[in-house]
């Protein structure tokens, strides 16, 4: 299968004068090496596509793939992550990961919760912030937890964000809206243990690949798995596998909330544990990194003995299960006199069934 890449890689962006912790969430040139030398290993071709408008440039060009894999995040926009596969929809290429309604949706944290509230799975109470004018009401009991509301890698989260006062919740939302220039989500603080569930496959086939405790070290910063503990997490974090009761209620949780979403193929969801030890759902990541070292994702699977060629093999036998002949949905037929049957095209190249159409 011809597969082609799509992705963002940091270097590039930062030499185009964007900052360190803008571009926190894009790739390596050896994340993009290590998929690619994971597929081809798998017996797949592959075509280095690279960033959205080089991939808009190759589909005007006429090139086309069996299957894209897009790890590409974007850079503008809450539904930035979406851009990709929604242009490959349009074009009928299939797309490994999320589709475009389930990554604009995720990357919105506030409107997840919702609808994880919506499918009764426990999440933390929350108040959405757009302006400075929402903080004074925010009714919450103290102590509280901003984040900026569609931001990954922990950007804009440091220890200054676990919140105990009024005075400390103006504070902190007034400089996200500022910094970030979007909403700022305001939820109940958990004081219990955090897990990250790497999570494969899509509907009733996903399943849990392992569970991770995040233990901060003491070189961490305290309480909050922040943006500088995850950028140096090989010195500040340990991730210890967990089993037995404490990872099966994580797994339900993460299972429950991976499949409500509608999620697809391969990704994490982030639980935290409540005062009373109850799992709650706090994020979802259905487009995860993917460096063999660096990200959460495959560090799960390295503790459960897992190798990052079956990590990414298992992500796109997922996505294949959605790849089908193309037909013409008109036969051409040859000018005649009298009537003939239609004929009916030999498949050219592949398409993606409509979105649902897979269980």
């Amino acid at each position: 299968m011809n597969i082609g890449l799509c992705y963002d890689l940091r270097q590039d962006y930062l030499a185009m004068g964007y900052g360190e912790e803008e571009t926190a969430e894009f790739d390596r040139p050896d994340t993009v090496d290590a998929i690619e030398n994971a597929l081809r290993t798998l017996g797949h071709t592959t075509d280095r596509i690279g960033h959205i408008k080089q991939l808009v440039s190759r589909l005007a060009n006429g090139d086309r793939w069996d299957l894209v894999f897009s790890i590409a995040e974007g850079m503008f926009g809450i539904a930035r992550e979406a851009q990709v596969p929604a242009i490959l929809d349009a074009y009928e290429i299939p797309c490994v990961f999320s589709d475009a309604l389930v990554n604009a949706l995720t990357l919105h944290k506030g409107m997840t919760k919702r609808i994880i509230r919506d499918l009764g799975l426990a999440t933390p109470d929350f108040a959405l912030i757009e302006t400075p004018a929402d903080i004074s009401g925010v009714t919450l009991p103290y102590p509280l937890f901003a984040k900026p509301v569609a931001e990954g890698t922990a950007k804009g989260i440091d220890a200054r964000n676990k919140i105990k006062t009024p005075a400390e919740l103006d504070a902190i939302c007034r400089r996200l809206l500022t910094d970030y220039r979007q909403p700022v989500l305001v939820e109940t603080y958990l004081p219990g243990r955090e897990f990250t569930v790497g999570i494969v496959g899509t509907g009733e086939k996903a399943r849990c690949v392992g569970t991770v405790e995040i233990v901060l070290l003491g070189t961490a910063e305290p309480e909050v798995y922040s943006y500088v503990n995850k950028e140096e997490c090989e010195e500040r974090v340990r991730y210890d596998l967990v089993h037995g009761e404490l990872a099966d209620a994580a797994e339900a949780l993460s299972l429950a909330a991976w499949r409500g979403l509608g999620c697809r193929d391969g990704g994490r969801v982030d639980v935290r544990a409540d005062a009373n030890g109850v799992m709650n759902f706090l994020e979802v990541n259905p487009l995860a990194g993917l460096h063999p070292a660096h990200s959460d994702l495959p560090i799960i699977c390295t503790a459960a003995g897992i190798p990052y060629v079956e990590l990414i093999r298992m992500i796109v036998e997922s996505a294949m299960e959605r790849v089908v002949p193309l037909r013409s949905a008109f036969a051409r037929s040859t000018p005649s006199p009298q009537p003939s049957p239609s004929r009916e095209r030999e498949p050219s190249r592949l398409r993606i069934e409509p979105h649902g159409a897979v269980r």
